[in-house]
Formats: structure tokens, C-alpha cells, sequence
């Protein structure tokens, strides 16, 4: 089988090199603070969240399938990463880091085996109450995470609740300094101009001004900073497994793994936007889980599409994945040459900057009218929220999904039970023809029609099954599925359970319009093969014309009855 290098690789030319290259600088230069601190926030340190921007910047680029997506470490991501070193350092710090970068790996394994399935179509086919929920719950973690570094202090041990518990002693044991270069941050990052924006992204004009008054006024003050950092070629990780955490490793493994799909394919959705264009959302999980592979193995955080970066790279003209490699050759020039210039960074700042970060991931918009669209989809995504910053991330999506699919499915099933629709006068709206409305009347409600409308699937199989009850008041059944263009299998059990005790009432059943998909399903179940062949008719109509037949036959008198 011959595989060509377009089909292995993502869309990349020359034709747009300035572009490509002018929007791949404007990223790297957005990615930069972020990366250093989601590094930071993450536990693994500023070099691992560099290292994961090169690296699954890359690679997805190189392999993805979406050709202006920018990938790197995200705010979800990070926030479960923080989880995962901080897990595997606790129960074995020797190895824990290592440990960590090897759930990297197996998440990025997860991600091709998804992409090779041909899943990426599914993987967001989620309700969005529960996507809310999700992600402002993890916005909320990412917040509370950068309470105590921006108090000036270390988080206590213990996540997001021992946080919240230890809150009364974080805010006693401040250290103003610390909190003053955390609210410029975050005050430089709101207020600066859209006219300012345009040229520099203020994450970084807030890096910059947070180091500089640092460096200025505070320098000998006892304010946390990043310190030295060993930039340059990564130490790389293999992968490290121990027997009891094996079934851990892979759990969070699958968890990083599926998140990095969700938050990947929803940003190239909007780069298909921007650019009018498609992505190929098989090939996309592919490039994000070479990427993550590669990142694990060289120590860095994992990474997913980056809303952020991919709009300014589309923006500023980016149309190729060579926009992507060329923000990677960005910060590998920065990893090799400027470990002095982040020295210096007070941890402060970089917790500022996370906590916007945080902030924006925070589904506001849906939080302040989700209770008045629907209760029940309000408390589903404030359940999903609750569950993932105090239970666990995987609990919280499992119940969301499960919750949404129940009320969805009760909500179906009640739609189509009203398709099911009993008729024996006249009077019904379905019947339009007068024709079949006069035979209905001659038929004195003798005649049960039983009308099907739309696809009936085992929501419908209840109202089918509870028109059995009702059949010793007619002396004709006709099942109409003209308008079915599907039948599901519980419903198709259903009609066959409810022609068989027709017939064992001895009371003909005769069935209209079932066509294509709706008579294959319905001759595997030999439901066709019971049903005379003359009673199987194509419209409503001549059902009806025949039922009545059966209930007043016309008898013709012989000639010799007419003799005098």
C-alpha cells in the first residue's frame, strides 16, 4: 500500500512563507509567559511547560489535520497535570516526575488510537451542559490553584480542597509584596488598550513590567522568583511504570488523553471558522498524540489545540502548519538562549497570569443564563462543576454524560410516544383524504389504525405495547409506517409482539407504506412473512378499503335468488 507524505503530514507550502512565519512569531511570543506559567503551576517546573510547547507544537503541526492550529500547554490540561505530578510525587518521589512525563506518553498513545479508529467525529458529540460544567470547573481549579502563589506562599498539600480549607491561614500568612506584583499582573492584562493588544499580547507586557518593578524596587526583598532553570537540550524521560501504579498511570493517561481531544477539536472547529476550511479531525488526534508523546519523552507538559494562539496566528496570517513549526523554532531559540532572562521572574507574576488564564476558561456566558434556559440543564452543568474541582474529573464527566443522555432519552421517548397515534373515527387530523375519513365512519369504530410517524425507536416501544390492551374493541388492525423512515429493534419487537396477539385474537392485521430500511427490518424479524400477502399494502387508503370490506362484505346474489 503506498502511503504519499501529504496523507502522513499536515497541509504545508511555500506559497504563504511570510505569513506562515509572521504568524507563527506572533504566537510564540503569546505562548511564551504561558508556557512558563503553566509550567510553574503545574509542579513539573517553567522548563517542562517550554519544553511542551516545542514539542507538541511540532509535531501536531507537522502531523496534524488542521493546518492553522496552534498546540501547546493548555489551561485543562495543565490543571490535570498539576493532579498528576503532584500524585506521583506523594506516593513515590524518586520517580514520581518520571512517572508523570510517562502518563504524558500514554495519554499521546491514547490519542492515536483514537485518531485510528476513526473517532475524532465522536469525541465532542457531548452535551454542552456538560462541556460547561466541565471546563468551568477546571477554570475554577486552575483559580484556586493560584491562591497561594499569589499570597506569596506554596500551596498546602492536599489539591483543591486542602486549598480552600487552608484559605484563613493562606490570607493570615500573606506576603504583600508578592500579592502587589500578582494584582499588576492581572491589572495590566485587563487594562491594557485593544490598541496595545494589536501589537503585543499583555500576558507578556505583563511578564515584562511584573520582572522589571522586581527587579527595580523589590530585588532584595524576599519575593519568590523562578531562579535558575537548565535550558537546552532536554534529559529524556523513558518511560517509567511501577506494578501498583500501573492501572493509575493509565487512567490519567486516558483522562489527559481524551481531554486534549475535546479541547483540540473544539478549537479547530473554530479555526474552520475563521478560515472556511475543514479539518481532519482522525488526523488532528494523530498529531496531538505524537505530540504528546514526544513532550512526555523529553519532560515537558502535555499540550492541546490553543484557542488563543491559533486565532492571532489566523489573524496575522498564518494558513499552514509551517505557522505551527515556526512558533515551535521560536521558543527552542529561547529554551538554548534565554535561561538568564527568566531566571528572574517572580513566581507571582506567573501566578497572575495563570490565574486570567483560569478565569477566562470560566464558561460565563452559559453561567449567567443557564438557570433561565432550563433548570435541569443548569443543575447539570453546576453538578458537573462542583464534581470536577471536589471529586474527580472523570466522576464528573461520567454523571454529566449519563444524566444529560437520561433526560434526553426520557425527552425522546415522550416525543415519540405522541407519534404513535391511535385512530378510529374520522375526526383524527391525520387523515386528510375524505375517502378514507367516509370508510372509517362506515367502519363504526370497528377499524383500530394504528399511525406511525417519524423514527420509532425504543422510546416508542411503550406506547405500541400499551395499544395491545385495546384490540378485543376492533375487529381489523392496520399499522401504518408509511411515514417511518426508521425502525429501531425495541420497537420492532413491540410490533411484532403486538401483530402476534392480533392474531391470536383472530383479528386480521393488515400493514401500509413499509419500504427500503422499514421492510429489511421488518422482514429479519419475519414480521412481513405472518402478514398475508394481500394485506400488505402500499397506501392508507386501500387498507382502509379493505378492512371494511372484511367487516360488511358485499354479497352478490345469484342469478337464481333473482327468480320469481
Amino acid at each position: 500500500m503506498n502511503i504519499s507524505i501529504t496523507q502522513v503530514t499536515n497541509t504545508i507550502h511555500l506559497r504563504n512563507l511570510r505569513g506562515d512565519i509572521l504568524g507563527g512569531v506572533t504566537a510564540a511570543i503569546i505562548s511564551l509567559p504561558m508556557a512558563l506559567a503553566f509550567g510553574v503551576a503545574s509542579g513539573a517546573g517553567a522548563a517542562a511547560g517550554l519544553y511542551g510547547a516545542v514539542c507538541v507544537g511540532f509535531f501536531a503541526a507537522l502531523f496534524g489535520g488542521t493546518p492553522t492550529l496552534m498546540s501547546e500547554p493548555t489551561g485543562p490540561m495543565t490543571v490535570v497535570m498539576t493532579a498528576v505530578v503532584a500524585s506521583f510525587i506523594a506516593k513515590d518521589p524518586e520517580n514520581g516526575l518520571v512517572m508523570a512525563f510517562t502518563v504524558v506518553m500514554l495519554a499521546g498513545v491514547f490519542q492515536i488510537i483514537f485518531g485510528l479508529l476513526k473517532l475524532g467525529k465522536y469525541i465532542t458529540l457531548m452535551p454542552y451542559t456538560v462541556i460547561s460544567g466541565f471546563m468551568s470547573g477546571i477554570g475554577l481549579i486552575m483559580v484556586i490553584l493560584q491562591v497561594g502563589p499569589f499570597l506569596g506562599q506554596a500551596n498546602p498539600k492536599g489539591g483543591v480542597l486542602a486549598i480552600v480549607q487552608n484559605l484563613p491561614n493562606l490570607i493570615n500568612n500573606i506576603n504583600p509584596l508578592e500579592t502587589i506584583l500578582g494584582v499588576l499582573t492581572v491589572s495590566l492584562i485587563y487594562l491594557t488598550p485593544k490598541q496595545v493588544k494589536r501589537f503585543c499580547p499583555p500576558q507578556l507586557i505583563a511578564l515584562i513590567a511584573g520582572t522589571a518593578v522586581y527587579l527595580i524596587f523589590f530585588h532584595n526583598s524576599e519575593i519568590r522568583i523562578i531562579g535558575e532553570i537548565t535550558l537546552g537540550l532536554p534529559t529524556l524521560q523513558f518511560p517509567t511504570f511501577r506494578a501498583d501504579l500501573v492501572q493509575e498511570m493509565v487512567i490519567d493517561g486516558l483522562v489527559l488523553g481524551m481531554l486534549g481531544c475535546i479541547d483540540s477539536l473544539l478549537t479547530s472547529v473554530i479555526a474552520d471558522s475563521l478560515t472556511q476550511t475543514e479539518h481532519n479531525s482522525n488526523k488532528e488526534l494523530i498529531g496531538q498524540g505524537i505530540g504528546n508523546i514526544m513532550s512526555g519523552f523529553c519532560g515537558g507538559l502535555p499540550g492541546a489545540g490553543a484557542t488563543m494562539g491559533t486565532v492571532v496566528n489566523i489573524q496575522t496570517g498564518g494558513l499552514t502548519a509551517l505557522s505551527g513549526m515556526a512558533r515551535a523554532g521560536v521558543l527552542l531559540v529561547v529554551i538554548f538562549g534565554a535561561a538568564e532572562l527568566t531566571r528572574n521572574i517572580p513566581l507571582a507574576v506567573l501566578a497572575g497570569i495563570a490565574l486570567k488564564v483560569g478565569i477566562d476558561i470560566i464558561d460565563w456566558k452559559f453561567l449567567r443564563r443557564a438557570h433561565k434556559l432550563s433548570l435541569k440543564a443548569a443543575a447539570i452543568m453546576y453538578g458537573v462543576m462542583l464534581l470536577t474541582v471536589f471529586v474527580d474529573l472523570i466522576v464528573a464527566v461520567g454523571v454529566g454524560v449519563f444524566i444529560a443522555n437520561v433526560l434526553t432519552i426520557n425527552r425522546l421517548a415522550e416525543i415519540q410516544s405522541e407519534k404513535v397515534k391511535t385512530i378510529d373515527t374520522p375526526g383524527d387530523e391525520v387523515l386528510k383524504n375524505e375517502e378514507a375519513k367516509q370508510l372509517l365512519h362506515d367502519a363504526n369504530g370497528q377499524v383500530l389504525l394504528l399511525h406511525l410517524g417519524g423514527p420509532m425507536s425504543f422510546g416508542a416501544a411503550k406506547a405500541i405495547t400499551q395499544r395491545q390492551s385495546i384490540l378485543d374493541n376492533y375487529k381489523v388492525v392496520i399499522l401504518d409506517l408509511s411515514d417511518v423512515p426508521l425502525l429501531g429493534v425495541t420497537a420492532t419487537l413491540a410490533l411484532e409482539k403486538l401483530v402476534d396477539t392480533a392474531y391470536e385474537k383472530s383479528i386480521p392485521v393488515f400493514i401500509v407504506g413499509a419500504e427500503g430500511k422499514v421492510q429489511q427490518r421488518l422482514q429479519r424479524f419475519n414480521i412481513l412473512d405472518r402478514i398475508p400477502l394481500h394485506h400488505r399494502v402500499a397506501t392508507r387508503l386501500e387498507a382502509l378499503q379493505q378492512a371494511t370490506q372484511l367487516i360488511h362484505p358485499v354479497v352478490l346474489e345469484s342469478p337464481a335468488s333473482l327468480v320469481p
